[in-house]
């Protein structure tokens, strides 16, 4: 009796496991992606009147992220990108500057809850308002803190849906209190209108004890009260035809601010507008796109914004972050889907700055040649 119990229990230990791991694999999922580029940077001329050297750089970038659903309501997710940690905007690694080794850190690290129309997450997690761009905030920048969400949808004709999205993130934490944090706040409402071919997305964010300069390296705090109005149509859907406008307006006053240059105070309004045609969904598929910005110095945050479209930086105040406001300008982008989850994109950039800051004007023109597959 004693042999056929130890027996039947052996066997159904790997029963048991089995049944384990079929859950896990059903409540694990993983992503990835990788991207190869190569970038050529020429004529972009320093506020000094020099130019900088023209630069050929071969680049890269990949990512690896997991989610676990615990319960239908709760699950947790991560992902890990190679970069530099102190290089928040730019997860991309240029070929021969880390031949010994490879560095990564963590881009996401967040626990998601979901019940009917309320969902929200803690940690650190993707930029969690609706943007079609990434003028006003980077998509490598991954802000840390709590966010909730509300989603309600209609029956009608003219409206489809309508949600509600707002949050608490902390830059820099004072080790005090959650005031002397340097900090931003957001609220969003975010409507989808006539077969969801329309959506306007008004929002409000908040910026409090914003460092100048990003690192560590600053001479002042900043505070923003950033208005923003977005629009997004799509025209038709066979071509998909689509056009975009961003609006931005910083409320908040400087004048008066000693640490400001007055030719700078008034810097505070920025709009964009694109026009796209086409996609890349599946073999086959291509796109161009194109979009215009007009960028003044204090309508974003620079150092939390792409570094995309020029090679301006901190670097002069030993910060790798970018400085990507004050500039003008225009992006090609055309793209051509090789196959499902990978594509090669070519945009070229030219910006030249509003507000000088020296005796000329910051320019540069730049063009890529990326190549994205997903997992």
């Amino acid at each position: 009796m004693k042999k056929t119990t130890y027996l039947l229990f052996f066997l159904l230990i790997p029963c048991y496991l089995i049944g384990q791991t079929d859950s896990i694999q059903k409540k694990l999922k993983f992503s990835a992606d990788f991207k190869f580029r190569v970038e050529e940077d020429w004529d972009s001329q320093k506020s000094d009147g020099t130019y900088r050297d023209d630069r050929t750089r071969l680049r890269y970038r990949a990512r690896l992220g997991a989610t676990y659903a615990f319960k239908d309501w709760v699950s947790f997710g991560m992902r890990i990108r190679t970069g530099q940690a102190n290089k928040q905007q730019d997860a991309h690694l240029t070929l021969g500057d880390q031949f010994s080794s490879v560095p990564i850190t963590f881009e996401k690290l967040y626990a998601n809850f979901s019940y009917d129309w309320l969902s929200a997450w803690v940690g650190k997690n993707s930029f969690p308002f609706e943007m079609q761009n990434e003028l006003f905030w980077s998509d490598n920048v991954s802000p840390e803190g709590i966010y909730f969400s509300g989603k309600f949808n209609f029956e009608n004709d003219f409206l489809q849906s309508l949600k509600v999205n707002t949050g608490h993130f902390i830059f820099a934490t004072s080790g005090t209190s959650l005031d002397k944090d340097s900090y931003f706040e957001g609220i969003q409402l975010v409507s989808s209108h006539w077969q969801n071919r329309i959506k306007f997305f008004p929002a409000f964010y908040y910026f409090k004890n914003m460092p100048n300069i990003p690192d560590g390296n600053d001479t002042f705090n900043i505070e923003y009260a950033i208005v923003h109005m977005g629009a997004k149509v799509d025209i038709f859907k066979n071509p998909k035809i689509i056009v975009g406008f961003d609006y931005y307006q910083n409320v908040q006053d400087y004048n008066g601010n000693d640490s400001i240059p007055k030719l700078l105070q008034s810097q505070k309004t920025a709009y964009v507008a694109n026009a796209g045609i086409g996609k890349l969904d599946k073999k086959g598929d291509w796109k161009i796109q194109l979009t215009y910005t007009y960028l003044e110095r204090f309508a974003v945050v620079d150092y939390l914004a792409q570094n995309d479209w020029a090679r301006w930086d901190y670097s002069s105040q030993n910060s790798p972050d970018g400085r990507l406001t004050n500039f003008k300008g225009l992006e090609i982008m055309a793209g051509y889907a090789l196959a499902e989850n990978m594509d090669l994109r070519l945009r070229f950039f030219t910006v030249e700055q509003i507000v000088t800051y020296g005796i000329a004007k910051e320019n540069g023109n730049r063009i890529r040649l990326d190549f994205n597959i997903g997992f």
